[in-house]
C-alpha cells in the first residue's frame, strides 16, 4: 500500500491570553534572530498541553512531535480527552492551519469535516454549496452533477436543497456537510467529533458508509470520536494523544484499553455542588491494584450530601462495557421493592456496593451511579467517570484464550450418565 500522509516532526505553538498584545516585538525577535542563523527564541519556551493546570508561559505546545504515517485505504482513530490536541491535529493535515514545526505531506485530495457547516457559505444554497465544495476538491461540473442525486438522497434536505444553508439546523448542516465529503471523489476523509450532532439513525448511516468508503472504495478515513463504540466499529488502527504528545500507536482495541485504564485514576470527587442540591460528591473504587481477578470483589465507595431534611433518597449502580452494551443495573433498595429509599436527614452519607467475583468476564467496564428521590426521580448521575479493568489473573483449564460474553456466572450444572 501507497503511503498517502506522512507526518515528520510535528508541532503546533500557541500564544495564549491577549494575542494582540507584542506580537509586532515577537515578530521583530524572530526575524533577527534568523538573520543571524540563530534558532528561534521563542520556540524554547512554553507550557505542556495541559488545560487542567495554571500556565507558567505565554505560549502552549498544542502538540509536539508528533510523528506517524497512514497507508492508502486504512482507517485511523484518534483518541484523546478534551484539549489533547486531536482537533489541533486534524487542522493541520487537512491545511486549515499550520504546523510551527515539522512537515505533512499528503498524496490525494482530502475532504473534512471538522465543525458544523465547514465549508459552507452561508448565504450560498445547499445546491450551490455542494458545487462550491466540489469545486474546492478540484473536481468538474459534469463529475459533480453525477453525484449530486446520489449526495441529496444521503443527506435526505432535498426539500431545502435551494434555501440558504444560513437558515438550516445544526442538524441538517452536518447531514448535507458529511454527505457532500463521503461522496465527491477525494482520497481522504477527515471527520472529527461534529457527527455526534447529528440524530441516531444519521450517525449509523454515516458509520455505515465511511466503512463502505474505506472497504469498497479504498478511501483513507481520519476518525476523531469520544464514542468508543463508533472508533472501534470503522478504525482498524488508533493513535492515543495525551497533552499533545502521542502515548500510543496500535491496533484500535489496545488503544481504547489504554486510553480507559490512563484516564482512570480509581477516584471521582466533585468540587462544586449547588446550595441546597442533594449530590453524589464522591465515587472510590476499593482497591490498590489497577486491575481486578475474574473471581475477586470489586468494591466501590459513594459518598453523597443531603441537603434537605425528611428527603427520600436511594442510590442505584449500572454497569456498561467500552461498546456501551448495559451489563446490569442494581438498586440500593430491597429485593421485592427495588425503589425503596430512606428518609434522610441533613448530612453526608458513605454507600458500599460490592460486585461479587466470578460473575463479570474479561473487559474494562464503566459504572454508572445515579442517586434518587422519592424511589422514581433521578437527581443526579455519575458516569464516565471511574473505569473498572476485570482480568484473568491465572491460566485456567491449561489453555489462555479469551471466554466470549459479557458475564461469566457459576451457574447450576447436572450431568448424569443415561
Amino acid at each position: 500500500m501507497a503511503t498517502v500522509i506522512k507526518v515528520e516532526n510535528v508541532s503546533k505553538q500557541y500564544r495564549l491570553g491577549n494575542v494582540g498584545s507584542g506580537t509586532l516585538r515577537d515578530d521583530l525577535t524572530r526575524w533577527w534572530y534568523r538573520m543571524r542563523g540563530k534558532e528561534d527564541p521563542l520556540m524554547q519556551v512554553g507550557s505542556t498541553n495541559d488545560r487542567a493546570q495554571k500556565a507558567d508561559s505565554d505560549y502552549v505546545w498544542a502538540l509536539k512531535d508528533i510523528n506517524f504515517e497512514v497507508q492508502q485505504g486504512d482507517t485511523l482513530g484518534i483518541i484523546g480527552r478534551n484539549g489533547a490536541g486531536k482537533s489541533t491535529l486534524l487542522k493541520i493535515l487537512s491545511k486549515t492551519t499550520a504546523p510551527t514545526t515539522g512537515s505533512v505531506k499528503v498524496k490525494g485530495r482530502i475532504a473534512s469535516l471538522l465543525e458544523v457547516g465547514t465549508g459552507f457559505h452561508p448565504e450560498l444554497t445547499g445546491r450551490e454549496n455542494i458545487y462550491l465544495n466540489g469545486a474546492i476538491l478540484g473536481m468538474r461540473k459534469h463529475e459533480i452533477t453525477r453525484k449530486l442525486d446520489e449526495i441529496v438522497d444521503f443527506a435526505g434536505v432535498e426539500r431545502y436543497l435551494d434555501t440558504p444553508v444560513k437558515r438550516y439546523s445544526s442538524g441538517m448542516y452536518v447531514r448535507l456537510g458529511f454527505a457532500v465529503a463521503a461522496h465527491l471523489e477525494s482520497e481522504i476523509l477527515i471527520v472529527d467529533e461534529v457527527l455526534a450532532v447529528g440524530d441516531a439513525e444519521f450517525q449509523k448511516k454515516c458509520l455505515a458508509k465511511m466503512n463502505d468508503v474505506s472497504i469498497g472504495g479504498g478511501k483513507t478515513i481520519l476518525f476523531v470520536s469520544h464514542n468508543m463504540q463508533s472508533i472501534r466499529k470503522i478504525t482498524k488502527k488508533s493513535i492515543l494523544l495525551n497533552h499533545g504528545k502521542i502515548e500510543t500507536i496500535d491496533n484500535t482495541a489496545h488503544v481504547i484499553d489504554k486510553y480507559l485504564t490512563v484516564s482512570n485514576s480509581g477516584k471521582f470527587i466533585r468540587e462544586n455542588i449547588k446550595a441546597g442540591e442533594s449530590a453524589i460528591t464522591e465515587i472510590l473504587v476499593l482497591s490498590d491494584e489497577e486491575a481486578f481477578d475474574l473471581n475477586e470483589d470489586i468494591k466501590l465507595q459513594i459518598k453523597y450530601i443531603c441537603n434537605q431534611d425528611n428527603q427520600i433518597l436511594s442510590l442505584s449502580l449500572a454497569l456498561f462495557d467500552v461498546e456501551q452494551n448495559y451489563i446490569l443495573n442494581s438498586p440500593s433498595g430491597t429485593t421485592e421493592k427495588a425503589w425503596s429509599g430512606k428518609q434522610h436527614k441533613k448530612g453526608i452519607y458513605k454507600a458500599t456496593v460490592t460486585i461479587k467475583g466470578g460473575l463479570l468476564n474479561n473487559g474494562i467496564y464503566n459504572p454508572v451511579l445515579v442517586l434518587v428521590e422519592n424511589n422514581s426521580i433521578v437527581i443526579d448521575e455519575i458516569k464516565d467517570k471511574i473505569f473498572i479493568e476485570v482480568v484473568d489473573k491465572k491460566i485456567e483449564l491449561g489453555f489462555t484464550g479469551f471466554w466470549g460474553g459479557m458475564v461469566r456466572p457459576k451457574l447450576d450444572w447436572e450431568i448424569n450418565e443415561e
